[in-house]
């Protein structure tokens, strides 16, 4: 199928150029990882950054998931641990952010990380992030690139429903293998998860042989994915639901259910990963058929369920 948007380039090495020129030029363009699609920009560039919150509409107190490609990059920005070390060797690249101490003589910019004496960083998979990341000098400031509290993008046609023309380079990486946000530990003082992902709390105290406790109760936000309301479709979503009327959509999970109009199944195998990555495409449908309201049935709490329930409840809250 033509391309009928002029804003969504192919990968190919003339366009990564271009991308790189862009960012270069403290310009912010939309670009995929594993996870979700990214908003990028120069971390060490005030002017790149301010761009990402206007477009957003990002709160400022809401810091910024920095990304980078080796970790001899990182060590100009941030102090590394034995326990980072761990995970790092086990799970990245991949869907894991860690919270660490910036150093004081760090360029990241003080907006990109709510001007805390910490940095969210993460090492992305997605070749497509990873080859531009290599040709650049500076990490990427990357939220998913989509209105703050809104449902994030897992393919180049979402950003563009997002944000329209107003967005000039989008790089076509496919849809977001994952389809969730990363999983989010924060490895200054006590170890805790302050946003589950595909990566689950099992596999992480595995690795570190330490105990992890998740963050349930909200005082500071210090990491993305803290805010109370978030990843919303614009209309109210119910939880734990066991039925739903006609003019609802009713997202269900596995075989039992019937097909029809305003039946939405996330993973008719009863697949937990699938349905994570069919949650926000799924949602974003529903929205955009211009349903009232959604009703969920109960989704299964474990593994990367843990991290589907999550997203599901914020997108719940009012």
């Amino acid at each position: 199928m033509k391309n009928i948007y002029l804003n969504i380039y192919k990968p190919n090495s003339i366009n990564l150029k271009k991308a790189k020129q862009n960012i270069e030029n403290n310009n912010v363009i939309g670009i995929p990882t594993e996870t979700v699609y990214g908003l990028a920009g120069n971390a060490y560039s005030y002017q790149a950054i301010k761009k990402i919150y206007v477009l957003k509409k990002r709160p400022k107190k809401n810091p910024l998931i920095i990304h980078y490609d080796n970790i001899k990059k990182l060590k100009k920005d941030a102090f590394i641990n034995p326990g980072f070390l761990k995970l790092y060797k086990k799970f990245c690249p991949g869907p894991l952010t860690f919270i660490l101490k910036k150093r004081k003589d760090s360029k990241i910019c003080s907006l990109a990380n709510g001007n805390l004496n910490t940095l969210a960083v993460r090492f992305p998979s997605h070749s497509t992030t990873k080859k531009i990341l290599k040709k650049l000098n500076f990490p990427l400031a990357m939220p998913s690139a989509n209105k703050s509290s809104a449902l994030s993008p897992i393919s180049a046609l979402d950003v563009i429903d997002e944000f329209g023309k107003s967005i000039n380079f989008i790089i076509d990486g496919g849809k977001s293998k994952i389809g969730l946000e990363s999983t989010v530990i924060n490895l200054v003082e006590n170890i805790k998860i302050t946003r589950p992902g595909a990566i689950s709390k099992k596999e992480l105290v595995k690795v570190l042989g330490k105990k992890i406790s998740t963050v349930k109760k909200i005082n500071k936000i210090y990491s993305p994915g803290m805010l109370k309301k978030h990843y919303s479709p614009g209309i109210p979503v119910t939880l734990n639901c066991k039925t739903a009327s006609n003019k609802d959509a009713f997202i269900v999970f596995g075989k039992k259910y019937k097909k029809g109009k305003n039946i939405f199944n996330l993973s008719y195998k009863g697949d937990l990963k699938e349905a994570a990555k069919n949650l926000y495409k799924t949602m974003r449908k529903i929205k955009n058929l211009n349903f009232k309201k959604i009703k969920v049935v109960k989704i299964p709490n474990r593994n990367i369920g843990i991290a589907i329930n999550d997203r599901l409840l914020k997108a719940s809250n009012k």
